[in-house]
């Protein structure tokens, strides 16, 4: 099995401490940030950050979806880190200053891929597609914390 990883960023117009804060406010903006691709939200435990145990479904594709039960940890400032309890993905969104009022949203996620020649396509395909979805995750965080400025 080889480690599959699908990373994308964005420069955001706002501070990295608003843009951190509505990443990690689970019981409210982050819900509002997410495309269709994710189904059946919800908050179990906590909300804001550390200690928020958050559940979805996440379809990447037609065929493939992802029942995700996600721990959420701050390692780090400006670091948030989704384990899921169902499987090995791993979901990191780091948020640093990038000059005046500015920041850098990066979100990083990696799991076990398969073998064998499905694994190969998984390797090959899933990188894009999950990126393009996170992508628009980002997006749709940079208008809401412009429209909260």
């Amino acid at each position: 099995m080889a480690q599959v990883e699908a990373t994308t960023e964005r420069i955001i117009e706002a501070d990295a401490d608003t843009v951190f804060d509505a990443l990690a406010d689970y019981s409210g903006t982050r819900n509002k940030l997410l495309p269709e691709h994710f189904s059946e939200y919800e908050v179990r435990e906590g909300g804001d950050g550390e200690g928020t145990l958050v559940h979805w479904k996440l379809q990447a594709t037609s065929k493939r979806v992802r029942d995700c039960l996600l721990e959420v940890t701050e390692p780090t400032d400006g670091q948030l880190v989704e384990k899921d309890r169902n499987s090995s993905m791993v979901t990191t969104w780091t948020v640093t200053p990038a000059g005046e009022g500015r920041s850098r949203a990066v979100v990083s996620t990696v799991w076990n891929g398969a073998g064998g020649i499905g694994g190969f396509f998984e390797r090959t395909f899933a990188p894009k597609g999950l990126g393009r979805i996170y992508d628009t995750v980002l997006e749709n965080l940079a208008k809401e914390v412009k429209a909260d400025a």
